[in-house]
């Protein structure tokens, strides 16, 4: 149980860290994602208008010097292309020019591809009318941009899993160190929950057995009130000592992978347990069948299995009406074996049945334990089935009936072994 609320704390710390992380990768990608676009467009803005120094006009032509200094202004990544005030092309330097048509001025232009090109372009105004030469369009490839941010994603993404691993160790060392006093406590209450009930067992026992002495002689008894009040007695204890009994086996719920382990034949056991319950299921007039598969491999305890279903079929019967059904189904489903066992009783709310598995809850009026229950029963037999690695769950409709459904891990092993 333990082991688990560490594993559950251990997991939310690191879902929470992780988030924390996520959103400030993402907040550092986004802003170096901008700086570092802003500054290849501020670049390629600077080359264009250095470019725009370059053309001339000529008897009415627009021309450009074709001896422009490459080597010193463009390089492997980058390109020119000039245009004439009509937009038309007049030439181009360079590798990686843009294939879209030509925009405004200082417009920022990105073409898809392989590799992506980004493309500023500039206005090229004759210094002494004032009047519109042309544009001068930069372009670059954006291979090394991406590579760059390429190299930030991994340096990021591997920056979180080395703090999230890191992380990991230390929260499973914190959480193991912030649960010791806690289990200890937990250790100390199902120590003192135990020796109580064990405490308990001894006197009651006493008590029951010389009531039941006393009634077995009654020319001892004073008068016929008396005998009730032994009775009364007698009843008072004997659902003491259940309580007890029931106490001590949840306190020692965590105990049981240290007994022996069988491997059973739980078609077997549930039908031993169908005649043991048969007539109490004639006396209220109430339908008691099993049907379904007859082999069924578990690995457990026949006893503690024994009471989970006894448990959940005794509850069946108590709260089913004369002329009902009981019946319990038992198949195998993959590696799981399902045992469905249905009644046409009473029913339950939806806010019972968020309830009906905790331990002394008793639901109101028809649902309550008239019949001295303690409470625990549904608790124990959904303690059994966890600890067989299983679960129990149930549905219920009022005036309709119950349906307790349980699923255990099926084994196909033929001999006694330990757990």
């Amino acid at each position: 149980m333990f082991k688990a609320i560490r594993d559950r704390l251990l997991l939310s710390y690191l879902l929470v860290l992780a988030s924390i992380l996520s959103v400030f990768a993402i907040a550092v990608r986004v802003v170096f994602t901008h700086a570092l676009s802003q500054q290849v467009t501020e670049k390629l803005a600077a080359l264009g208008q250095g470019a725009t120094a370059n053309l001339e006009l000529e008897d009415g032509q627009l021309k450009f010097e074709r001896d422009f200094p490459t080597s010193s202004s463009i390089d492997r990544d980058r390109a020119l292309e000039w245009f004439d005030a009509q937009g038309r092309s007049i030439g181009k330097q360079g590798r990686y020019t843009l294939t879209l048509p030509l925009a405004g001025q200082n417009a920022v232009q990105t073409q898809a591809g392989t590799p992506r090109i980004r493309g500023v372009t500039v206005r090229a105004i004759d210094s002494d009318s004032g009047r519109l030469l042309g544009y001068v369009r930069a372009s670059q490839s954006l291979d090394e941009f991406d590579e760059t941010l390429k190299k930030l994603d991994w340096g990021l993404g591997g920056g979180i899993t080395i703090a999230l691993l890191l992380s990991g160790v230390g929260g499973a060392i914190l959480t193991r160190q912030a649960m010791q006093p806690i289990e200890q406590s937990f250790d100390r209450l199902k120590q003192f929950t135990a020796d109580a009930s064990h405490e308990l067992r001894s006197p009651l026992m006493a008590i029951q057995a010389n009531v039941e002495v006393a009634l077995a002689y009654p020319e001892g008894i004073r008068s016929k009130g008396d005998t009730e009040k032994f009775e009364a007695i007698a009843s008072a204890t004997s659902q003491t000592i259940g309580l007890t009994e029931d106490l001590l086996f949840l306190a020692r719920t965590d105990h049981f992978p240290d007994r022996e382990w069988q491997v059973l034949n739980l078609a077997d056991l549930l039908d031993d347990l169908v005649r043991l319950y048969q007539p109490q299921a004639e006396r209220k007039n109430i339908c008691l069948q099993a049907s379904g598969s007859r082999a069924l491999s578990l690995l457990g305890d026949a006893d503690r299995l024994r009471r989970l279903f006894a448990n959940l079929i005794a509850n069946a019967l108590h709260y089913t009406s004369s002329g009902g059904r009981v019946e319990i189904d038992r198949r195998l489903a993959g590696k799981q074996i399902v045992v469905r066992i249905e009644d046409t009783g009473i029913g339950m709310s939806s806010e019972q049945l968020e309830r009906v598995f905790d331990r002394f809850w008793r639901a109101e009026e028809s649902r309550s334990y008239q019949s001295g229950g303690s409470g625990l029963g549904l608790a124990i037999a959904l303690a059994i089935a966890q600890n067989h690695q299983g679960t129990i769950t149930v549905t219920s409709q009022i005036g309709v009936g119950s349906c307790f459904t349980v699923r255990l891990p099926a084994s196909s092993q033929g001999s006694e072994v330990r757990r």
